[in-house]
């Protein structure tokens, strides 16, 4: 089993920044890819941006220029910075990975989310 943790969330003011860390750990063979997915109250859970082994990303075209993950590959963590947010942008957001737990066993992982609210 894969655990994904998350730390950074909190409340900031509009325009503000906030990063978001998520580390991997447990039964880790490979991790295919990591991201960050958010939920608002009342709305469906949807993709913010993920990084894949290779270094490929995919952002929210919403988060498109004001958001930027990255991650380090060596510390099974990945990184959310957050600039210029906006109100829209409060949700809880989680942690996600494809993991290989050995070499023929591979699952979907996600962390227990981390709050971000941001002010008008």
């Amino acid at each position: 089993q894969v655990q994904l943790v998350e730390s950074g969330g909190g409340l900031v003011q509009a325009g503000g920044s906030l990063t978001l860390s998520c580390v991997a750990s447990g039964s880790i063979y490979r991790i295919v890819s990591m991201g960050w997915y958010r939920q608002a109250p009342g709305k469906q859970r949807e993709l913010v941006a993920t990084k894949n082994a290779g270094g490929g990303t995919d952002y929210a075209e919403s988060v498109k220029g004001r958001f930027t993950i990255s991650r380090n590959n060596a510390e099974n963590t990945v990184y959310l910075q957050m600039n210029n947010l906006e109100p829209e942008d409060t949700a809880v957001y989680y942690c996600n990975s494809y993991a290989y737990s050995d070499p023929f066993q591979w699952g979907e992982y996600w962390g227990q989310g981390t709050q971000v609210t941001v002010s008008s």
